[in-house]
């Protein structure tokens, strides 16, 4: 039996956040706590409006079913999901809160913390990036200089991508990668290419809209940078999809309805050859603890959540040269003190 508590965050950007699809200034997220036999959990979603979730959305479809999450006898967090997977068919947020919530419980009933229930090292995890929103050229590069990083991701879309790539390359050696959010036409993107090359880009995030995979796999075809679906893949049905177009995919728990799915979805992109990111959208502590724990599993990391708002919701996580650390407490390793 559960008990159930929740909170609707409104947590607020250090600076205004832009991408191609707009500007926010505050992130709203969804937090809950699941208590079983005394042992709280804690789960975060954060509402994301191009996805047509809203925080009201969670909470009220929680409450409409609330009896039946309470009912639940937790013994193994897999099937926890799959029983929320078919209760909630329409809210993959709603199902990765609580999912969250289920194996942080899971990981506090079995004394040790996430990665190492999962047999990884978190010396194996890749660095994170931290991420510069489009704005006027001198101010990402003002972002850049109040947070020194190892690795940038810089949101691209805004018509004059190429020329603040050229000017922030000559104020920084780190590794750029950059995320245009679905905002180039496939002309522009191609031109691009040699330029994203000469510029020494990383990694290219979602270039095109989601629904061309066909033009996006002739982009890769003409370059060496490697190209991640983000907006093209949403959870395991778009693994074929994404397979012959993409190098590899970006799994961010929200979308994808949490830990559960995400370590299936891991396996099966290996098989296909799929190089795998791990990436937040914009969570806190909470929801980005969670990746901290799965990061040894990822090529790349984009839990940078924490470090772009004013606020946050939960300690236990830290940063050191773009690494991301996780505490040795049982399950997701944090401690909620803002709700």
């Amino acid at each position: 039996m559960f008990g159930i508590k929740y909170w609707h965050k409104n947590l607020a950007f250090e600076y205004p956040f832009t991408i191609s699809k707009g500007t926010k200034t505050h992130q709203s997220t969804f937090i809950v706590e699941l208590n079983f036999r005394g042992i709280k959990g804690y789960g975060e979603a954060p509402a994301i409006s191009y996805y047509n979730i809203s925080v009201e959305q969670m909470i009220a479809d929680l409450e409409n079913k609330r009896k039946f999450v309470e009912s639940f006898s937790l013994t193994d967090p897999k099937r926890f999901w799959h029983f929320l997977h078919h209760l909630f068919p329409g809210n993959p947020f709603l199902v990765c809160a609580l999912d969250m919530a289920g194996w942080d419980i899971f990981g506090k009933l079995n004394r040790q913390p996430l990665y190492k229930y999962w047999k990884l090292d978190p010396a194996k995890a890749p660095q994170t990036d931290y991420t510069i929103g489009i704005d006027d050229a001198e101010l990402m590069l003002e972002k850049m200089n109040k947070y020194p990083a190892l690795v940038y991701k810089i949101k691209v879309g805004s018509g004059d991508d190429i020329e603040k790539l050229k000017f922030l390359r000559k104020h920084s050696d780190a590794n750029f990668r950059i995320d245009a959010n679905a905002g180039w036409n496939f002309e522009d993107a191609k031109a691009y290419l040699p330029e994203l090359e000469q510029i020494g880009i990383e990694l290219i995030e979602q270039p095109l809209s989601k629904e061309s995979y066909e033009q996006t796999g002739e982009l890769k075809l003409l370059t060496k940078i490697p190209i991640y679906a983000d907006e093209s893949f949403v959870n395991e049905k778009d693994l074929p999809k994404c397979a012959d177009s993409f190098t590899g995919i970006n799994i961010k728990l929200t979308k994808c309805s949490g830990i559960t799915p995400a370590l299936e979805i891991i396996n099966k992109a290996r098989k296909l050859g799929l190089g795998v990111m791990l990436g937040c959208m914009n969570e806190s502590s909470i929801g980005t603890a969670a990746l901290a724990n799965l990061a040894p599993m990822a090529d790349y990391l984009d839990a940078d959540g924490p470090l772009l708002l004013k606020e946050d919701t939960a300690t236990g996580i830290s940063y050191q040269n773009n690494y991301i650390k996780t505490s040795d407490s049982p399950g997701l390793g944090i401690q909620p003190w803002n709700l």
